[in-house]
């Protein structure tokens, strides 16, 4: 079924639908043949099954094993340890749907739909470590402060032609005027265009699911594109970068190419980030509390500042959760590789932009894009609650460039795992279920990594050594 003949499967979503009866009237009406009721895990990539909507029909739960929290980006699972253990029996868990994210999956070629699940065990109790109960506990936190965040992720990544084997490198693939790109186009309109064919999908591909584009530029890498969302509440925004990823995925290989989310898919372009801005209002009144009656900025305002600088060094495993993640912090480069902050200032870890007192909010630019959406936005969100908890004070904001200022960010992954696991007050807001299951899943996928010989060794030690 293609994009220009939709049909009202693939023009409407399930928006106010909460429960299983509704649910199911709602994919008969549409005639909905499938249903892919999916999870995402520690890699944020979506995990599930696919079911008749006769047999949705019949009972919403699903049931997966245990082991779908342990498996590494490779597919393997790590080495058990004194802190982490497998289950034994690798047993099942439950999934129960959340009816608010029902939605068409509109690349389907038969009518099909799509349904986050949430995981639990047998007993009632949530899975811990699942990555959206982790981001749930953090809100959770807030919540019983009577707050809400609103964050506003920002995903860049690259449009490439199509490579099927690995030993290559990238390339940027052909736009419509037969050429590939050269030189830099930050927001350039001409080079956006090369790919309207592309970005008119994922505009009518994202409109079917609900997913809300505030806007869509070029950046600075050959090929490179930045998706901007609305500002909300963390875990609808953590579904629809989850589901926007699949997305343009699927909208690039109906165009020949493909659309990768690496943090750094070519060695002579910039990386890929996901910027997270963050606000924090009360339940009762809405108001933003980093800014106060008078406009100013708050108390809560910078000891917001002060707990990111402070605990993302320790979080840097699941903001730059693969060995790739850590060459995109390059000094002189667009990414930073410290944690101070500045207004309106790009060079540094963390970005105040300008705007009137009610949308002050703080720009966390140190994730990468290949990262969890829902564990960017706990760990981001996790350290400026410590600093509200703590009533820390920021540095002096930065007023010029940060870049030759010295690293502030662990250089690679394993320095990365040990600051997290060793962070007690980290451990404590995440629990020890998910920090020992994430701290041993990263070192198996680097155990993995030192198995793969780069074309850097053969070059300068073949012969030289």
């Amino acid at each position: 079924m293609s994009i220009e003949d939709r049909s009202l499967v693939e023009t409407e979503t399930a928006r106010g639908v909460s429960s299983h009866e509704e649910a199911v009237r709602w994919l008969k009406e549409r005639r909905i043949q499938d249903v892919e009721c999916i999870v995402p895990d520690q890699a944020g990539v979506a995990r599930g099954k696919m079911m008749p909507t006769e047999k949705f029909a019949a009972g919403p739960s699903i049931t997966m094993p245990t082991s779908i929290f342990t498996q590494t980006i490779s597919g393997d699972y790590p080495e058990e340890d004194d802190n982490f253990k497998h289950d034994p029996s690798d047993s099942d868990l439950i999934f129960d749907p959340d009816y608010s994210t029902l939605a068409v999956v509109p690349w389907a070629s038969d009518p099909a739909a799509q349904l986050i699940h949430d995981a639990r065990y047998r007993d009632g109790r949530p899975v811990d470590h699942a990555p959206r109960q982790v981001l749930r506990r953090i809100v959770d936190l807030y919540r019983h402060r009577g707050l809400k965040p609103v964050v506003a992720p920002e995903i860049e990544f690259y449009l490439v032609k199509p490579n099927t084997d690995p030993d290559y490198p990238l390339e940027p693939p052909i736009g419509r005027s037969g050429r590939p790109e050269i030189g830099r186009q930050s927001f350039s309109i001409a080079a956006v265009n090369e790919f309207e064919d592309v970005f008119d999908d994922i505009y009518a591909y994202g409109e079917a699911q609900g997913l809300e584009i505030d806007t869509l530029i070029h950046e600075e890498g050959a090929a490179q594109m930045e998706i901007n969302l609305l500002h909300g509440d963390p875990i609808d925004l953590a579904d629809q970068v989850f589901l926007f990823k699949r997305t343009i995925r699927e909208a690039a290989l109906r165009h020949n190419m493909y659309a990768t989310f690496m943090a750094k898919p070519m060695s002579n372009e910039p990386g890929s980030a996901m910027h997270i801005h963050h606000s924090l209002v009360e339940i009762e009144t809405g108001r933003n509390i980093f800014s106060t009656q008078d406009g100013t900025p708050s108390k809560e305002f910078f000891s917001f500042i002060a707990g990111q600088q402070k605990y993302l060094p320790h979080v840097m495993a699941i903001l730059a959760p693969y060995v790739n993640s850590y060459r995109r912090l390059e000094r002189w480069t667009t990414a930073p590789i410290n944690v101070y902050w500045g207004y309106d200032n790009r060079t540094v870890g963390l970005r105040v932009p300008h705007s009137p007192p009610a949308s002050r909010r703080v720009e966390n630019r140190v994730p990468s894009s290949d990262a969890n959406p829902y564990l960017a936005l706990a760990a981001s969100l996790a350290c400026g609650y410590l600093g509200i908890e703590g009533e820390l004070s920021p540095d002096e904001p930065i007023d010029g460039s940060a870049r030759e200022l010295p690293y502030g960010l662990p250089r690679g992954l394993l320095e990365a795992v040990a600051l997290f696991e060793e962070c007690d007050e980290l451990v404590g807001l995440f629990g020890k279920s998910f920090v020992h299951t994430y701290r041993a899943i990263k070192q198996a996928e680097y155990e993995t990594f030192m198995r793969v010989i780069s074309p850097w060794e053969r070059e300068y030690l073949l012969l030289n050594v």
